[in-house]
């Protein structure tokens, strides 16, 4: 039988992929990581357009690494984007990691080869890896969605997803700028375009029910003070539903008074990010009553910034565009005060859609929209996109693609059928885009680490996921996701924002709970997963 290069080779150098490098490396396992970007922090490298910051605060958004947060300090509670850059490199200076990592490196495909239970991996610029077991940790936000509309091929201005914004930058100094989609990134590269370009138009489809980001300075002295509470706010999203310190009310917001819920609107208003969303009234996104107050609290805060009622009725509806919290919200600084601004216009795409993109403008239906730069803020193939790229086949030639032609399934959110020896991370039907990332990248990091452990020990060289698990999963998760709102909007949650793509839910709805069944399998001798055992015990690559 032939002998693999590596134990383990990960795909992704974001969170979840430094972790697991991390603790692989630490657990004795011979492992690689490779990754197209030139620099590591996955989402964070590709996502450098103007304005681009996470929306989950520090401390919470890093890893819980006391050797990394006591040797680092954030300018900002929101950080952008450079310094998220410059935090990875910290990380891999701390843990020694670079020795591990081949960066700028492409992966073009990856074959399992069934006789000898090996992966092996084509590269870009034609070099070739074998691994014992194949781990993507891509992220669920990995391939940019660009809607097909006629034209652009034609189009003689320069564009661009925001995604994939030029590693060297573009200068919005007096540009026409047209933006297209109001998501997080639309919101951020609009607030910092209304700043200096000529023009600025935002076509929006769906409006964004954007939250407050009460973006505040730090420094380091009072981050110091702060650090001997880190272990146990790390400890605390660990127990939460969306990885943060805190969690929604167990009261109903049916259960309080007027006076009592807006109370609560108004503080998680001024304490800003997505607490709004996450530390709301239990019922927040399972009942139609409850969801309805906390958006009409939203929508007059917002309308009171807006002093054009036209205007307002279209970014702030009277009646809600979808239930509140059903599309993840953004956070913003001062997107709705950019409208009052001459330079500064809105499109309604519904109203009047696109029709065409001509070589120096966009043709709606009621007009030209010229502008010499288009910038496309629409969204990812959430879950399934980087992956389907990375071209896997499994067993019998059976290509992942092929394998969710009728949807996504996957035993845990991270094994499928068909494809031994492969965990993904940070992938679908597991919390993902419900979840704070370094809380997710953790928990499914120290599990992965645990299993391929337990392989080794008991001299396993092949495990794959059982077919009738991987359905019961799958369907938990879509019974999961009927019992609340979820399904009442088209968003990229439920996979609408691609067409084609079978409407479900791609993400589990629960980070602790996630944790406790992940614990449960494990515990239970990790069933739902078959298992060989190795004949010459030496599964791993020596």
């Amino acid at each position: 039988m032939a002998t693999p290069d590596h134990d383990a080779i990960i795909v992704g150098a974001g969170f979840s992929g430094i972790y697991l490098l991390h603790k692989l490396r630490e657990a004795g396992f011979n492992v690689l990581l490779v990754d197209a970007a030139a620099q590591p922090g996955g989402i964070w490298y590709w996502n450098r357009y103007p304005g681009a910051r996470v929306d989950s605060q520090v401390p919470l958004y890093e890893f819980s690494l006391p050797e990394v947060w006591q040797t680092w300090s954030w300018s900002e509670r929101f950080p952008g984007w450079e310094e998220l850059r410059a935090y990875f490199n910290h990380v891999c200076d701390t843990l020694d990691l670079w020795p591990l990592m081949r960066m700028s490196t492409n992966v073009d495909s990856a074959r399992f080869d069934e006789d000898n239970s090996i992966w092996h991996l084509q590269l870009g610029g034609g070099d070739t890896v074998s691994t014992r077991f194949l781990l993507p940790a891509l992220g669920f936000a990995s391939k940019p969605y660009i809607p097909d509309i006629s034209g652009l091929e034609n189009y003689a201005g320069e564009w661009c997803h925001t995604a994939r914004w030029p590693q060297q930058g573009i200068d919005l100094e007096g540009r026409k700028i047209a933006v297209i989609g109001t998501g997080a990134s639309g919101v951020q590269v609009a607030q910092e375009a209304a700043k200096s370009a000529k023009n600025l138009t935002l076509l929006q489809r769906t409006p964004i029910l954007a939250l407050p980001m009460q973006q505040e300075r730090l420094t380091d002295l009072a981050q110091k003070r702060e650090q001997k509470d880190y272990p146990d706010i790390f400890n605390r999203r660990k127990q939460t539903s969306a990885g943060f310190d805190c969690q929604s009310l167990e009261v109903s917001a049916l259960e309080v008074d007027k006076d009592e819920r807006d109370a609560h609107f108004e503080y998680l208003w001024q304490r800003g990010g997505l607490r709004f969303w996450y530390h709301n009234f239990a019922d927040l996104l399972t009942n139609r009553e409850a969801n309805r107050h906390a958006y009409d609290f939203w929508r007059d805060k917002v309308r009171a910034r807006i002093a054009d009622p036209a205007l307002a009725e279209k970014l702030a509806p009277i009646e809600p565009p979808h239930p509140f919290g059903t599309k993840r919200p953004s956070l913003e600084q001062d997107f709705y005060e950019i409208f009052g601004q001459d330079n500064v216009a809105l499109v309604d795409l519904k109203e009047t859609p696109i029709a065409r993109i001509k070589t120096n403008a966009i043709e709606t239906a009621t007009g030209e929209i010229e502008c010499d730069l288009i910038v496309f803020a629409t969204g990812f193939d959430a879950g399934r996109g980087g992956l389907i790229d990375m071209n896997i086949t499994g067993r019998g030639g059976l290509g992942l693609a092929q394998a969710w032609d009728d949807g996504l399934r996957a035993y845990l959110g991270m094994a499928v059928a068909g494809f031994p020896n492969m965990l993904f991370s940070y992938g679908p039907l597991r919390p993902s885009g419900f979840a704070n990332g370094p809380t997710s990248a953790e928990i499914q990091g120290d599990w992965i680490c645990d299993f391929m452990v337990w392989l080794r020990d008991s001299d396993i060289k092949l495990f794959d996921a059982e077919t009738q698990a991987e359905q019961g999963w799958t369907e938990m998760v879509a019974q999961a996701g009927a019992m609340t709102l979820f399904p009442e909007a088209d968003s990229w949650y439920m996979g609408a924002n691609i067409p084609g793509k079978k409407r479900q839910l791609i993400n589990f709805p629960s980070v602790s709970g996630y944790a406790v069944v992940c614990d449960d399998v494990a515990q239970n001798g990790y069933r739902g997963f078959a298992t060989v055992k190795s004949t010459n015990k030496e599964p791993f690559a020596q």
